[in-house]
Formats: structure tokens, C-alpha cells, sequence
């Protein structure tokens, strides 16, 4: 058979061509291989043809057009409290996750240089294999302490901790119910896993339990996944009834507090302590520290069964170098403040509750927000959003939209976050920019459209 010949005396190549003709598909030519080899488009080598490269130099090419400024990636000259300084010019801040205004607080700092000098810069390995430092476990085991739950585990990205946790732990015979307003991590943590996804409508336990009646029981495990306190809406979850649910229907339920943590309850320890539920009450808690807690990454609290698999099997774990020393010590030390001086979460409350009332007087719309630390002010289309986080800046207000896709086209806005440095008198005077400026904005917007 050395000629490419088959049993039958036929061409390896004729044969494909008959059994071809006798499937009905179409019938390849005889150089059919090399030619579809030969015949790349030279646009699939280029990353500029990609459609979504093309659609954001549109955007570009429209905030030029439209007269505006950079909007994204703005250089701060240093620390960004609740002021800033951008291009050496002050702005009140409002665009930062910093809501107990801990981040440069001089005890974070010292924390995080003993752990540079005892441990160095870099955890420099996987955990797994070479990496593991004393500022990892103290900062797990506080963090467990605050939840109530067996163990935690910190990952190095609070983004890649969502996608490798739900990416692991379930497969193609599972389900997870997931709240249509849940962040891009859970979405493609959900898609990474193989496992069917079904949305339900924000906070809507109707939809939920009505889609949990009808679906749950096709498959094998289930998990509902929420966000504590929505970070684009400002709107908590229903975690008492999805706690319900879960319960009537033999799901896991997975809660996501990289916005609540630190931020919701008398003393910050999230939506659980909010709503005065216990630590076994959702399976797998989920939180960032990069936000409150003045560091980057994530972690999940749970189980001892959970943490020692997530160990072993999460890629984002596994695979990843560990959290750097400093950044662990970093945010254990603002853990303790935050749990010393909750005075910072009596002022962080009653500031969100104050521009949330101001915002309202003055007839701006809030969308969701119930007075937490995310508080959005509804634009409407993206072009008049980023119009009218100019316009709030020339004011001498920082406020970053929230443009498609990172939320529907039509309701896009600014997204005012609250700390407890804030003063009444930032509340006022940022509320104050953003009634100016959204009509100015509108009207722009309507113009250049014309």
C-alpha cells in the first residue's frame, strides 16, 4: 500500500472524494488539503481586524469627535484618598474601592515593609511547590475568624479566584443559577466550567425559585452564585431568601463580597453579619482585597474540604505564583484596623446614606443603590455618560462611567464610590457637580448625534 493505493485498488484521495459524492457533501479536489493550507487570510494574523479592536477604536474615534478627553486609564501623581491629584490638579475623588480610607494608612505600610524585609518582595513560586510564607495562613486564618468557616484561601487575583473556584468545582452534568447582574469573573467561571448556566433577573426570587422548580433537578450538583452587594447597582442581594432556596432545592450557594466585605454590616464582616445568618448559611464565600483591604487578590472561605481541594485542583492556585508577603501583611493589618476602629464603618454608612438622600433631592437617578459604597447616577447612553464624567471633572469631581459592554447600552453612568474620609462637604459639592453636569451632558450628546 506504499502507493497511497487502498485494499480496493483506489487512491486514498478518490476514495474520500467518492465517499464524499455518496454523503452529498461537497466533493473535494485533488489538491483540496494543500490548497485550504496554502490560502490564509492575512487579516486572521492580524490582531487589529479583531471585531472587538474595531469596535473599541470606533469608541475612540466618537469620544474624539464628541470633544472628550482620556476617560480611562487616568494617571493618578500619588496616593488617591478622598482627594487626588491627576496632571497636578486636585480632584475630590469618588473613583476609588478604598471606602475605609485605609489605603496609606501608615500601619498598612509598616506591616507591609516587615514583610518585605522577612520574606522579601515575592512569594516567588507556586504556594504548592515552593512558595507558602507565614503572611499567607495569618491572613487566611483571619479571614476565616470573621466568617465563622473551617479555613480560606487567598489567590493572587480576585478575578482569576472566581473563574478557577467555579471553573473546578463543577463540571458538564452540573448547573449554576447565576444573578443576570453578577460579575464577568463568575460569568466566565461559570463558562470555563462546562456546566449549564442559567441567569435568573436580578434579585427576582420568584424567577429563581420558578426556574429552580423547573431546571435544578435535570442535573447533578447545583450552585446559585450571587454578588453580596452588587458593585455596578449598589443593591444588596435577598441572602436570606436564596439561602431558602438553596435549601428547598439541594443547591450550594455562592456569594460573592468583593463590594460587601468590609463595607456591609456593624462591623464589616458583609451581607452574612447584615443579615444575621450563620457561617454555614451559603457554602462558599467569596471576597477581594483590593478593595477595603488595600491589597490585590481574592479568596474563598468555607469548608476544610472546600479550601484543601481548591488547594490541589484551582488552576488560578495551582499554576499561579503565590500572593506577594507584603500584599498578604498588607491587608491583614487593615483587617485588625477595620475591626478596631468601627467608627471608620459608622461614617462609611452615614456618608453613602447622605449623598444616596442628596443625590435623590436633587433629582438624580440612582438606579438600585440603597445608600452603601457604590452609588450610581443614571446617564443612559454610553456617549452621554462619558460626556458627562467630563463635564463632573471639569467641576473637579473624578467619577468614571460605566459604558457598554461592561453594562447594557442605555444604561450606562457614573459610579460614585463612597469612603468614610469623604466630608459633608465632598458629598455635597460632588452631588452638586453631577446635577450640573448630567444636562449639559444630555444636551451635548443629543448634539453631536445630530
Amino acid at each position: 500500500m506504499s502507493d497511497g493505493k487502498t485494499r480496493f485498488g483506489m487512491s486514498r484521495a478518490d476514495k474520500e472524494r467518492l465517499l464524499a459524492a455518496m454523503r452529498g457533501q461537497p466533493v473535494p479536489g485533488p489538491d483540496h488539503g494543500r490548497t485550504a493550507r496554502r490560502h490564509i487570510a492575512p487579516e486572521l494574523l492580524r490582531f487589529d481586524t479583531l471585531p472587538g479592536y474595531t469596535e473599541i477604536r470606533v469608541q475612540q474615534a466618537v469620544a474624539r469627535q464628541a470633544g472628550l478627553g482620556e476617560v480611562f486609564y487616568v494617571c493618578h501623581d500619588g496616593l488617591a484618598t478622598n482627594h487626588t491629584c491627576i496632571g497636578g490638579r486636585e480632584l475630590l475623588n469618588f473613583s476609588s474601592y478604598d471606602y475605609l480610607g485605609l489605603n496609606g494608612d501608615p500601619r498598612i505600610r509598616a506591616a507591609a515593609d516587615d514583610a518585605a524585609r522577612h520574606c522579601g518582595m515575592s512569594a516567588s513560586a507556586s504556594r504548592l511547590t515552593a512558595g507558602e510564607r507565614p503572611p499567607h495562613r495569618r491572613l487566611e486564618k483571619l479571614l476565616a475568624g470573621m466568617y465563622g468557616t473551617e479555613d480560606c484561601l487567598c489567590f493572587v487575583s480576585g478575578h482569576g479566584t472566581n473563574m478557577s473556584t467555579l471553573g473546578c468545582l463543577f463540571g458538564p452534568r452540573d448547573v449554576i443559577f447565576y444573578d443576570a447582574l453578577c460579575h464577568n469573573s463568575l460569568l466566565l467561571g461559570a463558562t470555563l466550567s462546562g456546566a449549564t448556566r442559567i441567569a435568573y433577573p436580578n434579585n427576582d426570587m420568584t424567577a429563581l425559585a420558578a426556574l429552580l422548580e423547573e431546571r435544578r433537578y435535570e442535573h447533578q450538583r447545583a450552585v446559585i452564585v450571587t454578588e453580596g452587594l452588587f458593585g455596578m447597582d449598589g443593591c444588596l442581594c435577598d441572602l436570606p431568601r436564596l439561602v431558602q432556596l438553596k435549601r428547598e432545592h439541594g443547591c450550594l450557594l455562592m456569594v460573592d463580597e468583593a463590594h460587601s466585605m468590609g463595607v456591609v454590616g456593624a462591623t464589616g464582616r458583609g451581607v452574612r453579619e447584615h443579615f444575621g445568618l450563620a457561617p454555614d448559611d451559603a457554602d462558599i464565600w467569596m471576597g477581594t482585597l483590593s478593595k477595603t483591604f488595600c491589597g490585590c487578590g481574592g479568596y474563598i472561605a468555607g469548608s476544610a474540604a472546600l479550601v484543601e481541594f481548591l488547594k490541589y485542583r484551582a488552576p488560578g492556585f495551582v499554576y499561579s505564583v503565590g500572593m506577594p508577603p507584603p500584599m498578604a501583611a498588607a491587608s491583614t493589618e487593615a483587617v485588625r484596623i477595620m475591626l478596631a476602629e468601627p467608627e471608620r464603618l459608622e461614617r462609611l454608612h452615614a456618608n453613602g446614606k447622605r449623598f444616596l438622600s442628596l443625590a435623590r433631592e436633587r433629582g438624580l437617578d440612582t438606579g438600585k443603590a440603597q445608600g452603601f459604597a457604590v452609588i450610581p447616577v443614571m446617564a443612559g447612553d454610553s456617549l452621554t455618560a462619558a460626556i458627562f464624567s467630563q463635564e463632573v471633572r471639569d467641576r473637579g469631581v473624578l467619577a468614571l462611567p460605566m459604558i457598554y459592554p461592561g453594562v447594557e447600552e442605555g444604561k450606562a453612568r457614573l459610579r460614585f464610590f463612597i469612603s468614610a474620609m469623604h466630608t459633608d462637604e465632598d458629598l455635597r459639592d460632588a452631588v452638586d457637580a453631577a446635577a450640573e453636569s448630567l444636562p449639559i451632558a444630555r444636551q451635548k450628546a443629543v448634539a453631536y448625534a445630530r
